[in-house]
């Protein structure tokens, strides 16, 4: 059976990528600052003004309008003209200390004694649901329309900061649709991209260049053939964008930060949040386990599911799924999953290394298949061990 499946992504101008790397990059000033800090920074922009809103409680001093204005400027958006830019935006704030109900339940579990296990002392920062996926389709282990919508979107935004495809401007979205056939991808069936641009450049000098500089040097050819319908800026113009085209909001790209529709989504986005927030953390410790399982060949795709109740160590449920590829039956995966990997919230800023200002370089591009030595939740270094299985 024939069927097809879409992943898109967006560049760091996009709107709500904007505030993605608004909330992390306050974030990381705090971690830098005090490694116990508890953020929920949550940003929202439009044209001329950014409003950041939360609850932070540290010891750190965080500048708060410096951050935002740098941030801005270093994604791209340095000219007036572009109709939204670092030096002229207006910048308000609206934050509170975490509240004490909640924080009681992180600081000490509910159902702790000091007789237990250390990792049973701190509780998940919220309820939730987070999941994690892996599959064995590319390097990445994640789905090549993923790979190569993240791909595309880092490229386009490489040609634009290196001036090879100088007219370009921040915003941009990619997106690519694959085909299968009994399970199998055969081929690309349809890309687009739509890059913010100057006034000045033509629609058909943008299609050349973006194929030439942008998908040429993505896209495995042999996946391309005479039917792959390829759309670039299909309105017919691109000036407007960023946050002067459309507003912005902190965790609204949940999909083009995880799996991109691959795999079942959380209930809460990353952004903006420390490792205490399990949306976050959990779903980091759910994709590395997913990997290091798919890696060691007990399942050629893996999806792990885990909920949460606030104030709880322990997760109330843990869940696998291996789509019928697994080695054994779900029910001795998941056995192996609670021998070899621990979802209690310390236990996963500990082996994940998450109390780190390491956080901004993850609000865009996506969350996953990063190689990258910030992003520990794609280590492999389980794979040995499981083997034994």
């Amino acid at each position: 059976m024939k069927k097809l499946i879409t992943s898109e992504s967006v560049t760091e101008g996009h709107p709500d990528k904007v505030c993605d790397q608004i909330s992390d990059a306050i974030l990381d000033e705090c971690l830098r600052q005090d490694k116990d800090a508890r953020v929920a920074c949550e940003t929202v922009t439009t044209t001329g003004l950014v409003l950041v809103v939360g609850e932070i409680s540290t010891k750190a001093y965080a500048p708060i309008e410096k951050i935002v204005r740098d941030t801005i400027r270093e994604i791209g958006y340095d000219d007036p003209k572009l109709g939204f830019d670092y030096s002229n935006v207006a910048v308000l704030t609206s934050l509170i200390e975490q509240s004490p109900d909640i924080a009681q339940g992180v600081d000490k579990a509910l159902d702790y004694d000091d007789n237990k296990d250390l990792y049973d002392k701190v509780g998940a920062g919220d309820q939730g649901m987070v999941f994690g996926y892996a599959d064995n389709e590319s390097e990445s282990y994640l789905p090549l329309s993923v790979v190569y919508a993240q791909r595309l979107s880092q490229r386009l935004s490489y040609v634009r900061r290196e001036k090879i495809l100088p007219y370009l401007r921040p915003d941009g979205k990619s997106q690519v649709s694959v085909e299968y056939d009994d399970g199998k991808l055969i081929r690309i069936d349809s890309i687009v991209i739509s890059a913010q641009h100057s006034e000045e450049v033509s629609l058909r000098q943008i299609r050349k260049d973006i194929i030439k500089e942008v998908i040429d040097k993505v896209i495995d050819k042999s996946l391309i053939d005479e039917n792959t319908k390829i759309y670039i800026n299909p309105t017919g113009k691109f000036v407007v964008g960023g946050p002067k085209g459309d507003s912005g909001l902190t965790g609204r790209k949940i999909i083009v930060d995880t799996y991109g529709g691959y795999s079942k989504s959380g209930g809460g986005a990353f952004s903006g949040k420390d490792p205490t927030k399990v949306d976050r953390s959990a779903a980091y410790m759910a994709r590395y386990a997913a990997k290091n399982m798919v890696a060691a060949g007990l399942a050629d795709k893996l999806e792990i599911g885990l909920s949460y109740a606030i104030g709880v160590a322990k997760p109330l449920s843990v869940y696998v799924d291996s789509f019928g590829t697994g080695k054994y039956e779900d029910e001795r995966l998941l056995e192996i999953v609670k021998e070899n990997f621990d979802f209690r919230p310390l236990a996963i800023i500990d082996k994940l290394d998450l109390k780190r200002p390491i956080y901004k370089k993850t609000a865009a591009f996506g969350h996953f298949g990063r190689d990258d030595e910030f992003f520990t939740w794609e280590m492999l270094d389980k794979v040995e061990d499981l083997k034994k299985y």
